[in-house]
């Protein structure tokens, strides 16, 4: 079974991977709209801390858990329990990890047929088709059936071709362009009148707002959010590295790339809703608050890229194009996870396995789809807000409280031989033994 599993087969093909796992549409459109409405640069500060000081030891409890079971969440977490009582709770929470990672790819795949369908109505608008441009953008049953099973299609099919050639491959072609084209949107979006003032506002921080209650849980939870912690990916991911790779400094790279595209994507939004409030679109109500948070980018990005023109056309192509792209690369470890699990439990090979769960995450997508008012809000915050801070602080007790010290240090050891000499594995081991379940545990009582 270990032989069949696939490897990543590059330092480069995981940290994309990884990479692309990490920063989806929460560091592309929920980042953003929390710094707007968070103070900004106070929100970006806190942010920052918070990313390296909680999600880098919780995203490195997941790869080392990953790479020495060489199994899913369920094998990983009972390999390491040491009774009965351990071993059923490890099955418990593995299971219940793969669970919500299926469940959150069943409103995410909704949410990326949406940027489908926004990225195919640019193209017929400047094609002309106005009418389909118009049935593209619209809210309609039709609509969301159609585009989510395109979009679950088109995760499914990178799935099935496994590690090396699926998700590895995919994966280094998508994240670079990923990070083009925001970067290319970001500058150009610098250009036009009213982005220094957003660009302030993104820079300067107000240190009154930094000790706000609210604003640090908000970026305690989109710091946790943002590396996909939690529900087993990153675990997933860990079990297809090498031995000989340095997990320490895989953890760190992968925590920067998604913080600098989190960061990035602040300098797009935010200068992009002070040129929409430029051009006269309505971005703050009358007390200052954000108007629109949960939906910035299909009304007042779309209404800003109307006053532009026929360059507004182009740039809502490309952008709607990114947003397709992250959420692509986000689903792609979701799916993995269940995937895995299913491969490692079962005789059925990789590609029925991904075509048979991706058939069920599906079914469950058509019935959030059909009963879409009570449905989609109640598994989004089922899922984020309750699930993932819950389970996140499971993994580090079993790590910190369950795994025994020495044999922790011996898988670390692996690909960092000098790793007990560093300032690592000083800090590392009691931080997520004490502190990461206490923050953790705030975010879900918080969510609570």
């Amino acid at each position: 079974m270990q032989e069949n599993r696939g490897r990543f087969s590059s330092r480069i093909g995981f940290l994309l991977a990884a990479a692309g796992s990490a920063v989806g549409l929460g560091n592309i459109w929920g980042f953003p709209t929390q710094a707007a409405s968070n103070g900004g640069a106070a929100f970006l500060l806190t942010y920052l801390v918070l990313a390296f000081c909680l999600a880098y030891p919780v995203l490195m409890v997941e790869l080392v858990l990953g790479r020495h079971a060489r199994g899913n969440p369920i094998t990983a977490l009972r390999r390491i329990s040491s009774g009965e009582r351990t071993r059923a709770g490890a099955t418990l929470i593995g299971s219940v990890g793969v669970l919500v990672a299926s469940l959150i790819l069943s409103f995410y795949s909704i949410v990326g047929g949406w940027m489908l369908a926004h990225f195919l109505s640019a193209i017929a608008g400047l094609a002309g088709f106005d009418q389909w441009s118009a049935w593209l953008t619209g809210f309609s049953w039709q609509r969301n059936v159609l585009f989510t099973l395109f979009f679950m299609l088109l995760t499914i099919r990178i799935v099935s071709k496994g590690v090396e050639s699926g998700i590895e491959r995919w994966s280094t072609r998508l994240m670079p362009s990923l990070i083009l084209m925001l970067l290319l949107l970001t500058l150009y979006v610098l250009t036009l009148d009213g982005a220094m003032q957003g660009l302030k506002s993104y820079l300067i921080p107000d240190f009154s707002r930094l000790w706000s209650p609210s604003l640090i849980v908000s970026a305690l939870g989109s710091a946790f959010f943002s590396l996909s912690l939690g529900v087993g990916t990153m675990l997933i991911y860990g079990s297809y590295v090498d031995e000989s790779e340095s997990l320490p400094s895989l953890g760190a790279q992968v925590t920067l790339l998604d913080v600098g595209v989190a960061v990035l994507a602040g300098f797009l939004v935010m200068p992009a809703m002070y040129v929409a409030a430029h051009n006269g679109v309505e971005i703050f109500s009358a007390s200052g608050e954000l108007i629109s948070e949960d939906t910035l980018i299909f009304s007042v990005l779309p209404a800003l890229f109307d006053t532009m023109g026929v360059a507004g056309v182009l740039v809502g192509l490309a952008f709607f194009l990114l947003m397709s792209i992250a959420a692509l690369t986000s689903s792609i470890s979701m799916l993995e996870v269940p995937v895995a699990t299913l491969i490692e439990n079962s005789s059925l090979e990789r590609g029925r396995s991904a075509y048979l769960v991706g058939a069920v995450i599906l079914v469950v997508s058509l019935l959030i789809i059909s009963q879409f008012s009570s449905l989609f809000g109640f598994v989004v915050a089922l899922t984020t807000r309750y699930s993932q801070p819950l389970l996140g602080m499971l993994f580090c007790i079993y790590l910190g409280w369950i795994w025994h010290r020495d044999q922790v240090l011996q898988e670390l050891k692996r690909g960092s031989p000098d790793v007990a000499q560093g300032l690592f594995w000083k800090v590392w081991p009691v931080w997520v033994k004490y502190v990461c379940p206490v923050f953790v545990l705030l975010i879900f009582w918080q969510a609570l």
